[in-house]
C-alpha cells in the first residue's frame, strides 16, 4: 500500500525532486474539483489566495499552484511572501473560498511544502485531503474563454494582516526594546513593521531573505545569534520566529531562552486576568513540560492535554470552546484571533504582557520551573508492540513509581518510522538521563525487529 501523500501538515518534501511543479499544479486542480463538488463554492465563481515563504523553490511552486487553480476556473489573489497565519487570516477576512501556502516551515531551504486551507482559513479535514489525492491525474473538462480563472496581486494583504495583529494587543509596547529574528523567512517584513507600529524599539536580525538562507542559523530553531544580539543591544527581550512564522520562541534580557511552555504559561495567566481564557483552561500536548502543568495547577488554570501535533490541539480547542492552546515548540493558537499558530501574534502578546506588568521576561517566565527533560529515540523496533509487551510495561510502571510526584515517563510511537520515543522528566537531569537510558534499553531489547 502506497504511503499517504498528505502528512500532518500538508504535502512536504525535497523541492523539485519530490514536490515538483507538476505535483503542485495537479494538487491544485484536484483541490479545486474536490472543494467544488462538496459545495464549498456554493454556485459562485471561486476565489483563492496563494502565499509562500521566500524559498527559491517557492517561486516556481507558487507559479504552478496559481496556474493549476486558474486553469480549473478559480480566480487567484497572489499574496506573495507572507506568513502562514497571514494567509489563513486573509482567507477568512476576504471571504475567499480556499487558500494555499507554499512553505516547509522550519525545515532547511531545499525542502518545501504545499498546504491547503478551506473557507474561513481552516486546514482541510483528512477526508478532503484523501479525496484530493485520489483525484490526481484524472481526466477533466477544462474551462475555456471566460471560464478560466483570472490572476491578480493581493497588494494590501500585508497591511490588512498587520492591522489584524495590532487589533489583538491589550497593551502597546512603548518603551520596550525588542530584538526580532525572522529566520530570513516569511515574516521578515511584516513582523518588524508590526512591532514598530505597536510602539517597540526594534532591532532586526535574520530579516534579509535571499531565497537560499531561510532557517540557516537563524530563527526559532537556532537561538544563539538572537541570544547574543539581545545581550549586546541591552534589549528587554528577543523574539524568534520560524520560516513561515507560525512559531515563536523568546529570549530574556540575560540571553536565557524562553520556550513555548513558558510562553503559554505567561499568556494563560494574562488572558485569565483579562477574562479571555475560556473556562480557565489551556490546551497543550503530552510533550509539555511537567513544570508547566504544576505551575498552572498552583495558579488555578487547568490544562487539557492532547496527542502531539497542532491539529490535535486545535481539535480539542474547537470541541471544548477553549481560547488558548499550543505546543512546547512555540506553536501557539489564539482561537479568538485565528485558526492556526501565529508566531508574530504570540511575540506581540508576550511583549505586551511585559509592558502591561512592568515586569521582565525573566521574572514572568519564573512562574514555572522547567524540569530536565530527556528524549531518546529508539530505532529499529516494532512500535506496534509497545502497549502489549509486558517487560516494557513493567519497566514503565517501575520508572513512573520511581519518579512519582517529581517526574514522569512517556513512550511515543513515531507516526512514520519504526521508532519509539522515550521521554523522561525528573527533578534532576542526571536522574532523568539514567531512567531514560534504562527504559530505552528495555525497549530496544524487547521490541527489536
Amino acid at each position: 500500500m502506497a504511503a499517504r501523500l498528505f502528512g500532518t501538515d500538508g504535502v512536504r518534501g525535497l523541492a523539485n525532486k519530490y514536490l515538483t511543479a507538476e505535483l503542485a499544479l495537479d494538487l491544485s486542480v484536484a483541490a479545486a474539483h474536490v472543494l467544488g463538488e462538496v459545495g464549498a463554492f456554493k454556485g459562485h465563481r471561486p476565489q483563492a489566495i496563494v502565499g509562500r515563504d521566500p524559498r527559491a523553490s517557492g517561486e516556481f511552486l507558487a507559479a504552478a499552484t496559481i496556474a493549476g487553480l486558474a486553469s480549473a476556473g478559480v480566480d487567484v489573489l497572489d499574496a506573495g511572501v507572507l506568513p502562514t497565519p497571514a494567509i489563513a487570516f486573509l482567507i477568512a477576512d476576504s471571504g475567499a473560498d480556499l487558500g494555499v501556502m507554499l512553505s516547509a516551515s522550519h525545515n532547511a531551504m531545499p525542502d518545501n511544502g504545499i498546504k491547503f486551507f478551506a473557507r474561513g482559513g481552516h486546514k482541510l479535514a483528512d477526508e478532503l485531503e484523501d479525496a484530493i489525492e485520489a483525484r490526481l491525474d484524472e481526466p477533466w473538462d477544462r474551462p475555456t474563454g471566460s471560464g478560466v480563472g483570472r490572476v491578480s496581486q493581493f497588494e494590501d494583504g500585508p497591511a490588512r494582516y498587520i492591522a489584524h495583529l495590532l487589533s489583538a494587543l491589550p497593551h502597546r509596547l512603548d518603551g520596550l526594546h525588542v530584538v526580532l529574528d525572522a529566520a530570513h523567512g516569511a515574516a521578515s517584513e511584516v513582523a518588524p513593521e508590526a512591532f514598530r507600529q505597536a510602539g517597540a524599539t526594534v532591532t532586526v536580525i535574520g530579516c534579509e531573505p535571499d531565497g537560499l538562507n531561510i532557517n540557516d542559523g537563524y530563527g526559532s530553531t537556532h537561538l544563539a545569534k538572537l541570544q547574543q544580539a539581545v545581550v549586546e543591544a541591552g534589549a528587554d527581550c528577543g523574539i524568534a520566529l520560524d520560516g513561515d512564522a507560525d512559531r515563536c520562541l523568546a529570549v530574556d534580557a540575560k540571553g536565557a531562552d524562553v520556550d513555548g511552555d513558558q510562553i503559554m504559561a505567561i499568556l494563560a495567566l494574562g488572558m485569565r486576568e483579562r477574562g479571555e481564557l475560556a473556562r480557565d483552561t489551556l490546551v497543550a500536548t503530552v510533550m509539555s513540560n511537567l513544570g508547566m502543568l504544576q505551575a498552572l495547577e498552583r495558579e488555578g488554570v487547568a490544562v487539557r492535554q492532547t496527542a502531539v501535533g497542532d491539529r490535535y490541539v486545535l481539535e480539542e480547542m474547537k470541541a471544548g470552546g477553549f481560547t488558548l492552546g499550543g505546543e512546547q515548540s512555540g506553536h501557539v493558537i489564539f482561537l479568538d484571533h485565528g485558526t492556526t499558530g501565529d508566531g508574530t501574534m504570540t511575540g506581540l502578546l508576550l511583549v505586551s504582557r511585559l509592558a502591561q506588568t512592568g515586569r521582565s521576561l525573566e521574572n514572568l517566565a519564573a512562574v514555572m520551573k522547567r524540569l530536565p527533560q530527556v528524549l531518546i529515540n529508539v530505532r529499529g523496533v516494532d512500535k506496534s508492540r509497545v502497549e502489549g509487551n509486558e517487560a516494557v510495561q513493567t519497566e514503565v510502571r517501575a520508572a513512573q513509581a520511581e519518579l512519582d510526584g517529581v517526574g514522569r515517563v512517556l513512550l511515543r510511537k513515531s507516526g512514520t518510522e519504526p521508532l519509539v520515543r522515550v521521554m523522561v522528566e525528573a527533578a534532576d537531569a542526571a536522574h532523568a538521563q539514567a531512567v531514560a537510558e534504562r527504559l530505552a534499553d528495555v525497549v530496544a531489547r524487547n521490541l527489536a525487529l
